[in-house]
C-alpha cells in the first residue's frame, strides 16, 4: 500500500496541486502606472517624475532644464491672484487648406483640446513681485510653440498693450520655428513681430526675452532676439537652423556645446543665463534697473 501510494499520488496531492492553480489564477494582475520616470535630457539619469515637477522641472542631479508648460510658467513668474489673460480668443484659420495627411485644421483642434488653449501663445498682464508687466509666453506644448499668424499678432497686440499702458513687455520663448502650414503667411511674422517691437522701443517701450528650451527657427530669427535683454535658462538648445543640419551642411564638426545658452553667452548674442529658481527675482531687478531711481520729494518747508 505505501509503495502504491508512492508511485501514484494521491488525491490529497492533486487536490493541494489544483488548489494552488485556481488561487493563481484568481490573482488580480497589478497594473503598473506609466510616466512615472523619464530620462534626463542633459546627464541621461531616470528622475521620478513627482520630484522633477517639485522642483520646476530641473534635473535633481545636473539641473538641466525640462520644456515648462506655458501656464505652469505663469504661475512661477506672475504674482498671484494678478494675472488677467488678454486676446485669448484670437484663432487659426485653415487659408491653405494644407493636409500633410491630417489637415491643419484637424491638427489644430487636436493641440486645441491637448493644451486646453486657442494656440501657442498666452498674453496677459499681471505683476512680478508687485512691478506690473505684460506678459507673453510661448507654449511648445502647442504644435511645438511654432508661429503663425495668431502667435504673430498676439506679439504684436502684446507690444501694443505695453505701449498703451506704459508697461515693460516680458516674454518667454520656447519653439520650433516657423508654422509651416501656414506658408509665407507664417515667414511674414518674423517681420511683423520686430516691427511691432521696434515701434514699442522707439516710444520709450523696455522688452526682456527670456530664451528657453528649446527656441529654434523664425522665432529665434525674430522678435526674441531683437528686445532691450536677451536672458536664457541654463542649457537651453537656441539657433536657427539645428545643429545636425548645420553639420551635415558645412561638412565640419561643430565646437562643442554648439547652439547651447552657454555657447551663445561665450559669442555674445545672451546677456546673461538665469536658472529657472532665480528667475522671478532676476526680472524684478531688471525691470527696476529700467525704470530707474524712484526719488522721494523733499517735504515742503514749513512756512
Amino acid at each position: 500500500m505505501a509503495d502504491e501510494k508512492q508511485n501514484n499520488p494521491g488525491e490529497g496531492d492533486a487536490g493541494l496541486d489544483k488548489l494552488g492553480e485556481s488561487r493563481f489564477r484568481l490573482r488580480k494582475k497589478k497594473e503598473v502606472p506609466t510616466g512615472l520616470w523619464l530620462k534626463c535630457e542633459g546627464c541621461g539619469q531616470m528622475i521620478y517624475r513627482k520630484e522633477l515637477e517639485e522642483r520646476m522641472r530641473t534635473c535633481p542631479a545636473c539641473e538641466f532644464h525640462f520644456t515648462l508648460p506655458g501656464r505652469e510658467r505663469i504661475v512661477l513668474v506672475i504674482d498671484e491672484g494678478s494675472w488677467q489673460e488678454h486676446f485669448q480668443d484670437i484663432v487659426s484659420i485653415d487659408r491653405l487648406d494644407f493636409d500633410e495627411g491630417i489637415p491643419y485644421a484637424q491638427k489644430i483642434q487636436r493641440a486645441v483640446e491637448r493644451s486646453k488653449q486657442k494656440e501657442a501663445l498666452i498674453c496677459g498682464l499681471g505683476t512680478i513681485h508687485g512691478r506690473p508687466v505684460v506678459l507673453a509666453v510661448l507654449d511648445f506644448t502647442f504644435m511645438g510653440g511654432s508661429m503663425g499668424e495668431v502667435v504673430g499678432e498676439k506679439i504684436a497686440l502684446a507690444a501694443e498693450l505695453a505701449g498703451k499702458l506704459g508697461r515693460p513687455l516680458v516674454m518667454f520663448t520656447g519653439s520650433g520655428g516657423a508654422r509651416m502650414h501656414e506658408g509665407i503667411l507664417s515667414l511674414m511674422q518674423m517681420a511683423k513681430t520686430c516691427a511691432a517691437l521696434a515701434q514699442y522701443q522707439e516710444a520709450g517701450g523696455f522688452s526682456i526675452c527670456v530664451l528657453t528650451h528649446p527656441t529654434t527657427g523664425g522665432v529665434t530669427a525674430s522678435f526674441a532676439s531683437v528686445c532691450d535683454i536677451t536672458l536664457a535658462e541654463p542649457g537651453a538648445l537656441i539657433g536657427f537652423a539645428g545643429p545636425r543640419v548645420i553639420a551635415s551642411t558645412i561638412k565640419q564638426e561643430l565646437p562643442p556645446g554648439f547652439q547651447r545658452a552657454e555657447f551663445l553667452l561665450e559669442k555674445g548674442q545672451v546677456d546673461r543665463i538665469v536658472r529657472r529658481a532665480e528667475m522671478k527675482d532676476t526680472l524684478a531687478k531688471l525691470l527696476d534697473y529700467a525704470r530707474g531711481p524712484v526719488l522721494e520729494v523733499p517735504p515742503a518747508p514749513a512756512n
